[in-house]
């Protein structure tokens, strides 16, 4: 039997009407597949359940450039691990001026969490440029006022002095018997009997020579400090490149006596050389320094290291293996060292010092002919 036109019509949006019901049903069975892929969230699941922050896992890891012997910092890396479970990542430079040209080429991307060693005059280019960490660590309060940054860019954490290093038995053979006694200042250097006996380092090539001749100026004054020094060049044999040169030379016995750092010289005369060590009156000094290098991956990490260098235990460790004297009171002196309190310091001007460098080496150059 034909149906009529009309009820064919009507018949065929029935069976279309069945069909699209079947289909929707059938898409409403498997609908809790779309709603858990990553594209689709269902609303009353994202207002039941809000999503969670994933706090970041605490970092166990620390970037240290050192301007430090070699075993220093080893020995450093090892106690900071074992006592705060903290990794140490270093990278060694050749002084502190390396590690500050280093710290300003990366200024864009630093890769140093931290800047250790070397004097604080390093430090201060730096602060000023924009590329330390402020940071005062609890710690410094039980510090001398002279070694904390009342800024707040870098704190010192040992210090060095300029000392007199003495052959012992050449001068007992040689100059004692002439009545010589041993020297105590530095203006005991003037003594004829050393001349050609006595060398020091090139304030042009030699930090501590530099440091040495700025002594002199600033405890003496401009006019005798530059008479000072034209005396003892009369005395001194030769200048060396380096003021560590000096200490060789006369453990050896090649010369009666020396200017160089005295915690050198006293590492040294531990090896057994027939060597000692003499801190003057109105010695010049360096302060050894650390600083938070700003933009650093790991900022808490180089504060806690600050903290940690400031401790009691932290700075016996440094005087027994680097023979410095640390900043802390309560820290005996490295042996053969008078005691921190008993060196009579020279009132140096470090940004003064800084200033006058270049006027002063070619002053210096120009009067020795060296």
């Amino acid at each position: 039997m034909f149906l009529k036109p009309k009820a064919r019509t009507v018949s065929l949006l029935l069976a279309a009407s069945f069909m699209l019901t079947t289909v929707l049903s059938g898409c409403g069975a498997g609908g809790s597949k779309t709603a858990s892929s990553p594209t689709s969230t269902p609303a009353s699941t994202a207002s039941s359940e809000p999503a969670k922050e994933t706090k970041a896992p605490e970092s166990k890891k620390l970037v240290v450039y050192a301007a430090l012997n070699e075993d220093d910092i080893v020995q450093i890396q090892k106690k900071f691990k074992e006592d705060t479970g903290i990794e140490i990542e270093y990278l060694r430079l050749s002084g502190a001026g390396e590690a500050s040209t280093r710290i300003q080429a990366e200024k864009a991307a630093p890769k140093a969490d931290i800047f250790v060693g070397g004097s604080v005059e390093f430090y201060e280019p730096l602060a000023q440029q924009g590329l330390l960490e402020k940071y005062t660590s609890p710690n410094a309060k039980d510090i001398e006022a002279r070694f904390n940054d009342p800024k707040g860019y870098w704190q010192g954490w040992y210090m060095g002095v300029l000392g007199i290093v003495l052959n012992k038995d050449r001068f007992q053979k040689e100059l004692a018997p002439k009545g010589v006694k041993e020297p105590a200042t530095w203006d005991d250097l003037l003594d004829p009997n050393y001349k050609g006996l006595f060398l020091t380092s090139n304030p042009a090539t030699a930090g501590g020579g530099y440091i040495f001749v700025a002594d002199q100026l600033f405890r003496l004054g401009e006019e005798k400090g530059w008479d000072y020094l034209k005396k003892l060049n009369a005395n001194v044999h030769h200048y060396t490149p380096a003021a560590g040169d000096g200490i060789t030379l006369t453990a050896t016995g090649e010369f009666v006596a020396g200017m160089s750092w005295a915690h050198d010289i006293v590492k040294s005369a531990q090896k057994g050389y027939p060597i000692k060590v003499i801190v003057p009156e109105q010695t010049a000094f360096e302060i050894g320094g650390v600083g938070v290098v700003k933009g650093g991956a790991n900022t808490e990490n180089a504060k806690k290291f600050v903290d940690w260098l400031l401790t009691k235990p932290v700075g016996e460790m440094n005087t027994k293996m680097s023979n410095r004297y640390s900043v802390r009171k309560d820290v005996a002196p490295p042996d053969g060292m008078i005691k921190i309190e008993d060196v009579k310091l020279v009132n140096y001007d470090r940004d003064k010092a800084a200033q006058m460098k270049a006027d002063v080496v070619k002053k210096f150059t120009e009067m020795t002919g060296k």
